[in-house]
């Protein structure tokens, strides 16, 4: 990558605040999924439904602008873990497929797209994306991705019964793995970056479980809608001020 293809790229770098930043907004988006399908009883098709137009509005604006707008990108980001968190309660609970078969088919599906991006491209893009069709498999991959994080978030904290707090931990493990095969391996770049990006999906989705499930099933039971608004504001926080430094630095 050359600083021409970093500076037209449409999305972050693989940073340190970028991957806490996208830690946070996959709790956003459990957090905030349940609250519309389960807070507000909306159930989670219509949820899904909902979130769905969010992400389309947003990515169309995402994919049409000219250059990388940190806001657009972050809440298109955000777009992908709500729909993530509806749409994999609504397979796993409404259609009764359960976490193993939903999480199966969402890893194939994960699987098959960086397959066809591959044979489409010549490449998988990982923090530098200059096209627009890598660009479309980016968030198309992102989508799913999510969806796939939000099941096996759920399957290791209940069907397999170790809970919120052992499953953020578990899964808090294996992308310290993933970030000292980067350092310590030869394994190509977008390979890891993928495996991390899945990973942070169900570590985001055990941490919002943790913040709001009752008690009795080992949360903190604190309200979604002021969780969201505390998570929300911790990740803006630390968009902005990268956003600073990254525009002090090239002054």
């Amino acid at each position: 990558m050359n600083d021409d293809d970093r500076s037209l790229s449409k999305v972050p770098a693989a940073t340190a605040a970028f991957w806490i930043a996208k830690i946070c907004a996959t709790t956003v988006g459990e957090t905030g999924g349940d609250a519309l399908s389960t807070t507000l009883k909306l159930g989670y098709l219509v949820s899904t439904l909902i979130f769905l137009a969010f992400f389309v509005v947003a990515a169309a604006a995402q994919i049409g602008a000219k250059r990388f707008h940190p806001l657009i990108y972050w809440l298109t980001v955000v777009a992908t873990t709500t729909v993530g968190t509806t749409t994999s309660d609504y397979m796993d609970r409404t259609l009764g497929l359960g976490y193993v078969v939903s999480s199966a088919a969402l890893l194939a599906a994960v699987i098959a797209m960086l397959i066809l991006w591959k044979r489409t491209t010549g490449e998988i893009a990982a923090d530098t994306v200059t096209t627009r069709t890598n660009e479309i498999f980016y968030w198309v991959t992102i989508l799913i991705s999510n969806t796939l994080g939000t099941a096996l978030g759920d399957f290791t904290a209940s069907t397999t019964g170790l809970g919120f707090e052992t499953g953020a931990l578990i899964f808090a493990g294996l992308i310290a793995l993933v970030a000292a095969a980067h350092f310590f391996t030869r394994v190509p770049g977008p390979i890891l970056f993928w495996a991390a990006y899945v990973l942070t999906r169900p570590l985001g989705a055990t941490l919002g479980d943790t913040l709001t499930k009752p008690h009795a099933d080992g949360g903190l039971a604190l309200g979604r809608f002021a969780a969201t608004a505390a998570i929300a504001a911790a990740m803006t926080a630390v968009i902005v001020l990268t956003e600073r430094r990254g525009k002090a630095a090239v002054a």
